[in-house]
């Protein structure tokens, strides 16, 4: 007999075994009926993650996959409300029928916090690695909360999608920070229909020993005395020590990949899976400690019964209604009115770059849960813009600083900030180099609010320069917001000056969402001939700019005896359409519109100007085609037809793949205020 272990811990155990083996063996007598949206299960993997469900404490943070519904059983949750999400009903607990089984997002006092996560084929590492982030950040600035017991978080995942590149990148920083984080690997050989033979070069255990500092642990996921007191130990060392542990738990997999991909037709070692299976050993386990035969039949037939109950009452439970798709898109935000100073009398006029790093300093002086984080934003550079100068020095290197060079990292671990309570503000150097950072932006980001269910919004701050001038050449002078507007369920910010930029600033700061700001390079220093327009007497600390509330900084009456144009544009286009209509000598007859924000987009002061003016010009710096700007003309266009004198036109860079190095091909490549000018003519004379 195990001395260490309690006898009601293995009773605890076993039942949670129970329970899950038979909502599997339900699942699968049942099959036509619960596989009408795909589900895995944990059959086979159940030990080890009921071993670790039983360690969580409600302080900790939980990042499982979407085999772990042992896990999630083990933690407290009921067998009819896991049901209500196989079955996609409303009342399902982590995202009101919005998404696949055992894809949990949990905020119950109760219980271990389990933010939102996608398919998460490693996906889920960078945010859970946000989180043990957010823990050592709180902990060195002595703003973490209080308990008794440290928490740290645990994050989950098959070992075949060790080889993903992202989870090299959230090993790389627990490793660099030390962070308080447990990888959970469990290896059952397999990926869908490629093993592991065919697909990895070593297994997660032998991966992990490559990362300086993150210890390793490799266990049989089936023998629970082995899981539960070797994960006790290294609970306990993440609890004291504050450091990464990886454990690597070898384990059958005893049901098909997903209901929608079986078993049967391509897997030859079903009969030495089965051989491995933890539920006899357990069992057995609990016939040496003290339980009779009937003990444990009792506990089986408790198990199935209430599997069987649950599922009956779950199969009757209310479906989503049409409405229900239309909810927590976005959190609410409590910013929706300009308020503040704008052009405080006395202020200085500064350069738009400023006006960001003024509203950044004043941001972390007032909230300590501010800081910023990206490449070379540290102290000896403070950003290849000068971006973020001296907020290194004054707030430390832990409030502010550099991160490897890995962009997914950079946006995914807000997630992880965000769900402790944080608010960070990184950094993509260029516009070009968000690629790598889109898979996180798009799949963890974006959707955490909707599949949720409103549970967990990403609070969080992206800047991103963005914009060609002074020969950057192809890799440091994209336009990506055709890209970015794209992904649903962030907030995009694009100003054209100083002012806007700060209350833009502000004002995504208070917002519970996660935003996206770009920021044209060009504009920075307003060192481009004709955007001096950009700097700006620095509004006051308490000026907020709401997103969604467009400027028209050139305003015309109607004149019957004229043609009239409204200009619709953002970022640099502003400027190349202000000097276009000076040069033209043209202020009484065009209006200008500045966006401000491409997310939500003010269609409807918009919409008034072209109505009014009966003509419109899109002015982008994108290459036009399958652009923002070519939809957004497009609304125009279907909403103003009856009031409109000519078809809506647009000016963008030439539809080529990259913005050449060479300064007369830029020049060729982009708009300026001279292509403008023809463009207005062209459109004026239709």
């Amino acid at each position: 007999m195990n001395t260490k272990i309690h006898k009601d811990i293995y009773q605890k155990a076993f039942a949670n075994l129970c329970t899950a083996k038979a909502m599997t063996e339900l699942f699968e007598a049942n099959f036509k009926e619960v596989s009408k949206y795909v589900h895995a299960t944990s059959r086979g993997h159940e030990v080890i993650q009921t071993a670790l469900g039983m360690q969580l404490l409600p302080q900790d943070y939980a990042f499982p996959y979407y085999r772990d519904d042992s896990m999630l059983l083990a933690v407290g949750m009921e067998p009819y409300e896991l049901m209500l999400q196989v079955f996609a009903k409303k009342e399902d607990p982590f995202s009101g029928g919005r998404t696949y089984y055992s894809h949990p997002s949990l905020r119950d006092d109760d219980k271990p916090k389990i933010p939102h996560q996608s398919s998460a084929t490693g996906m889920q590492t960078i945010p859970a690695t946000g989180v043990a982030l957010g823990f050592w950040y709180k902990e060195i600035e002595h703003i973490n909360e209080e308990n008794e017991k440290a928490p740290f978080v645990v994050c989950s995942l098959g070992d075949a999608s060790v080889t993903e590149g992202e989870i090299a990148e959230a090993f790389q920083m627990a490793a660099l920070k030390q962070l308080p984080i447990l990888y959970l690997v469990q290896d059952n050989g397999w990926d869908i229909s490629a093993n592991a033979a065919e697909t990895r070069a070593q297994d997660a255990f032998e991966y992990a020993r490559g990362f300086n500092g993150l210890e390793a642990v490799t266990i049989d996921g089936t023998d629970f005395d082995e899981c539960y007191s070797k994960l006790e130990k290294v609970i306990d060392t993440i609890r004291k020590e504050r450091r990464p542990f990886l454990v690597h738990a070898k384990v059958p997999l005893l049901n098909h990949h997903t209901s929608g991909v079986r078993m049967e037709w391509y897997r030859d070692d079903l009969e030495e899976a089965r051989s491995r299976d933890p539920y006899p050993k357990l069992k057995a386990l609990l016939l040496q400690n003290g339980f009779s035969e009937k003990d444990v039949s009792e506990i089986e037939k408790k198990a199935t019964e209430t599997v069987a109950a649950d599922y009956k009452k779950a199969i009757k439970a209310e479906d989503p209604q049409p409405e229900d798709l239309f909810t927590h898109d976005f959190a609410p935000t409590p910013i929706t009115e300009e308020v503040g100073e704008r052009s405080p009398e006395g202020a200085e006029k500064v350069v738009m770059v400023d006006c960001a790093l003024y509203a950044i300093e004043e941001l972390m002086t007032k909230h300590k849960e501010c800081l910023l984080y990206g490449q070379d934003v540290g102290g000896r550079l403070g950003g290849v813009f000068r971006e973020a100068a001296t907020l290194a020095q004054k707030f430390g290197d832990n409030r502010v600083f550099n991160t490897p060079i890995q962009e997914a990292f950079i946006v995914g671990s807000t997630v992880g900030m965000s769900a402790v309570g944080l608010k960070p503000i990184v950094e993509v150097q260029f516009a070009d180099y968000i690629w790598p950072g889109l898979n996180q932006l798009f799949t963890e980001v974006s959707r955490s609010c909707y599949l949720s269910n409103g549970k967990w919004p990403v609070s969080m701050i992206l800047r991103v320069p963005i914009g060609a001038y002074g020969s950057g050449g192809p890799y440091h002078s994209s336009s990506v917001e055709s890209v970015i507007t794209n992904i649903r369920g962030i907030k995009i910010a694009y100003p054209s000056n100083g002012a806007d930029l700060k209350g833009l600033m502000k004002a995504a700061y208070y917002d519970p969402n996660p935003v996206v700001i770009l920021e044209h390079k060009g504009l920075y220093w307003s060192k481009v001939p004709g955007t001096k327009g950009a700097t700006s007497v620095e509004p006051s600390e308490d000026y907020v700019l709401p997103f969604g509330k467009a400027w028209v900084l050139q305003e015309i009456w109607k004149q019957e005896e004229k043609e009239t144009l409204s200009i619709i544009t953002y970022g640099m286009g502003v400027h190349w359409a202000m000097n276009a209509s000076e040069e033209l000598n043209m202020q009484d007859r065009i209006e200008i519109v500045d966006l401000r924000t491409l997310h939500p987009i003010d269609y409807t002061t918009v919409l008034n100007s072209v109505k009014k003016c009966g003509k419109c010009l899109v002015v982008t710096e994108e290459p036009s085609e399958n652009s923002f700007s070519r939809a957004l003309q497009g609304r125009i266009q279907e909403e103003c037809f009856r009031e409109l004198d000519a078809p809506v036109m647009i000016i963008g860079s030439e539809n080529m793949p990259a913005i050449p190095l060479n300064s007369i091909l830029e020049k060729t490549m982009i708009p300026s205020t001279e292509k403008v000018k023809t463009k207005i003519q062209e459109l004026l004379n239709y």
